[in-house]
This record gives C-alpha cells, structure tokens and sequence, in this order.
C-alpha cells in the first residue's frame, strides 16, 4: 500500500468497543508487517465519556491478549472526519445512523459495521451494559480479521478499500 489506509472505529462512547477494535486492529496489522500501511484510529457518537481513558474491562481484555492501549483518551467524532478517514467502522446499528448523520454526505458509501467484515450482520454487543468483554472481543476479533483481509485482497487487487 502507498499512502497508509486511514480507519477510523466508532462506537458510543469509545471506551469499550471502539478502542477495542482500534488496538486489534493495530495488533493485527503489526503482526503481518503492514504497520506502515495503515493509520488506525476510534471516536465516539456521544459526547458521554470524551477525555475518559479505556474500559478498565476492555483494558483488561487487550493485555490478557498482550495489547497495550495505555494513553487512549476517549473522542468525539466530527465531521471534519469525513475528509480524514478512508473508512468508518462502527459497532452497532444506532452507531451507523449517528455517524451518517454527523459525517454528512462527505462520507457517503464509506461507513460499515464492523461484522459485515466476519460475514454477519449482527450488531457487536456494547458490554457496558452485558459485562461481557470477552464475547465483545470475540467479535471484535472476527470483524478486524476479516477487515484486514479484506483490504489485503482488494490492495493485492489494486484497490482501495
């Protein structure tokens, strides 16, 4: 890939899911080389916890997994973004409407859920409120590991994204 493909994770409050994904998702691309070959990043539909750092569960999740994700803070989305980001990646239905709406027209075609890419159109569970990181994880997992294979094959392809 020439110029790093910009990924951007939304969720609720981007501290459970969204930061989830953004740090498999890094991981993931670490471990194949293409750390290079990406910009990976998350932000928050809901302006509920801006500033606050990971889910102390999330968190635990990703270092049982030996991920660090010390020093992620909690952002907003903004439609600005738009013309920052490649492709926007939410969790859940409601994250779906929230980002089109405030990304506007600028981002059109460029939003999915993130299970689309595991073969599902399953929502990824939000466990602030099930208590289940590791389902969450899961899931999460089978979405950037698809993701990431995608992307592979549509570069290896010619495309982007």
């Amino acid at each position: 890939m020439s110029a790093p493909f910009r990924i951007l994770f939304v969720c609720h409050g981007n501290i459970c899911r969204s930061p989830m994904a953004e740090f498999v998702m890094r991981d993931l691309v670490r471990r194949r080389g293409l750390a290079g070959s990406f910009s990976i990043a998350s932000a928050a539909t809901h302006d509920d916890e801006i500033g606050s750092p990971v889910h102390p569960g999330t968190r635990a999740v990703l270092e049982a997994q030996g991920i660090d994700c010390s020093g992620k803070a909690a952002r907003r989305l903004r439609r600005a973004d738009a013309d920052e980001w490649d492709l926007f990646v939410g969790m859940d239905e409601a994250n779906m409407r929230d980002m089109r709406r405030q990304l506007g027209r600028g981002a059109e075609g460029r939003c999915r859920k993130l299970l689309e890419y595991a073969g599902s159109e399953r929502d990824v569970a939000d466990p602030w409120y099930t208590g289940d990181f590791d389902a969450t994880y899961d899931d999460v997992l089978a979405g950037c590991t698809g993701l990431l294979s995608a992307l592979v094959a549509r570069e290896g392809a010619g495309g982007r994204g």
